[in-house]
């Protein structure tokens, strides 16, 4: 009786000790470090949607009517990312600003902050010859009517600073409860771009999917320049209010028209068969030329299309070029995570 005894106290001092992590700790076995930070499916980030990996054919998807040989198509594959859901904004833009205002002018100085990262309002009466932009050039950024218009003024670098800016303000955030840092915002790629604007239409002419610009109710799709002269069968005269024409099948909203918008790589004639087929990227820091997407409200329909490159000098702002954000899914991507 006593032996059973003993042998009851000793199983019971065992899971006693287990219970209190001595039976099962780190004692000579690789169990992987402790103390890290809480970490679940990686949450979408606030006014994205998910883009998730595929395969498409990047380059122009109908005849290249410059016929400049510099588009050339290829099949490549993109992995996982998120993008924003619109172009961002200018009162998105704003909080921006108001921050540097507030916290920054110490460290980067009123100057840097007003001549290189406050929008240029000059545009709307620098681009254009004989154009009555003083109206636009008072209120665009300025005025609470439109702060749900994109942002424009804003030349490469300013859009690659808000997007580090971006990143820290998430990042402390997350410090603060706890929670693993966010990925980077950044810049898309211009191969991410494109496949983004397809929307999983491969060799789409227009993120729509179809050949034309009218719906069947004869309803134009995007917000550009339809003919000679006309800005306004749109139904907008200049830039339009984000997220006014239908989304593609990514849920992306204004991927062709209302402005162009800045992507990560450096401009090349040959970036297509130069760079790799699995997120191809082309980065030149000595390259001042960067690429621009999507077209704008003062282009025609050509540079609509989902594979028509152009580009702007990275330190140009435009009253016609805005930006948004991109940022890559942590994971393997099957498409069902998101």
């Amino acid at each position: 009786m006593n032996k059973l005894l003993k042998l009851s106290s000793f199983a019971l001092a065992v899971v006693l000790l287990a219970g209190c992590g001595m039976g099962r700790g780190p004692q000579g076995d690789l169990v992987g470090a402790e103390d890290r930070p809480e970490y679940n499916p990686q949450e979408v980030p606030y006014g994205m949607v998910a883009c998730p990996g595929g395969t498409f054919h990047m380059g122009q998807a109908d005849q290249d009517i410059a016929a400049s040989m510099a588009n050339l198509n290829k099949q490549v594959t993109i992995g996982g990312f998120y993008m924003d859901e619109t172009e961002i904004t200018n009162n998105e833009y704003r909080q921006f600003i108001n921050v540097m205002m507030e916290d920054s002018l110490d460290v980067l100085g009123e100057e840097y902050v007003m001549s290189d990262l406050y929008p240029d309002t000059t545009v709307w009466v620098k681009d254009y010859t004989y154009h009555m932009g003083d109206p636009l050039m008072e209120y665009y950024f300025s005025h609470p009517a439109f702060d749900d218009y994109p942002v424009v003024g804003v030349d490469w670098f300013a859009a690659k600073y808000f997007s580090e800016w971006r990143t820290k303000h998430k990042n402390q955030a997350n410090a603060e409860s706890g929670r693993a840092p966010m990925p980077q915002f950044r810049l898309p790629s211009e191969a991410e771009w494109e496949y983004a604007a397809r929307g999983g239409r491969d060799m789409a002419v227009y993120p729509w999917g179809g050949p034309y610009l009218r719906n069947a109710k004869g309803c134009l799709l995007a917000n550009f320049k339809p003919g000679r002269g006309d800005y306004y069968s749109d139904g907008f005269t200049y830039t339009a209010p984000v997220a006014q024409f239908f989304p593609n099948d990514f849920g992306l909203y204004d991927m062709a028209g209302n402005v162009a918008e800045w992507c990560e790589d450096a401009y090349s004639d040959a970036t297509v068969p130069i760079t790799w087929d699995l997120n191809p990227v082309y980065n030149d820091p000595n390259e001042p030329r960067k690429v621009v997407r999507g077209g704008s409200w003062k282009d025609i329909a050509y540079f609509l299309e989902t594979g028509t490159r152009n580009f702007e000098f990275q330190d140009s702002a435009r009253s016609y070029i805005g930006f948004r954000n991109a940022m890559i899914y942590l994971g393997r991507s099957s498409g069902r995570e998101f």
